[in-house]
């Protein structure tokens, strides 16, 4: 699985726009959270080939917390067709999130 590092909102707005189904994993250089699930995450969102990824350090593009109202990180946004569908934070719940994946995979 190929990840797109997104260095503006412009790229983000233009990654969900692009991307039926999308995620952005918004974290920070000096989170040990974000370091320890995104691994995981990545092996995890092999299964769903048709989601598209996409990662945002909110230090470098500060406007992501308050577009999204991010008040945490690690933070997963989902969107579909361009709409935020679904949302994680901070102690992410790998079951949950993967019968989700499944449902909206199965939906695009």
């Amino acid at each position: 699985m190929s990840v797109v590092e997104l260095t503006s909102i412009e790229e983000i707005d233009s990654f969900i726009e692009i991307n039926p189904l999308s995620m952005l994993y918004v974290s920070q250089e000096d989170c040990n959270v974000c370091h320890a699930i995104y691994p995981k995450l990545k092996t995890m969102l092999k299964l769903y080939p048709k989601l598209a990824l996409a990662r945002v350090n909110a230090s470098q593009v500060e406007e992501t917390t308050g577009r999204f109202l991010i008040f945490s990180v690690p933070t997963i946004l989902i969107f579909l067709d361009g709409r935020e569908y679904l949302r994680e934070g901070r102690f992410v719940q790998f079951e949950q999130l993967k019968k989700q994946l499944q449902l909206l995979s199965d939906e695009v």
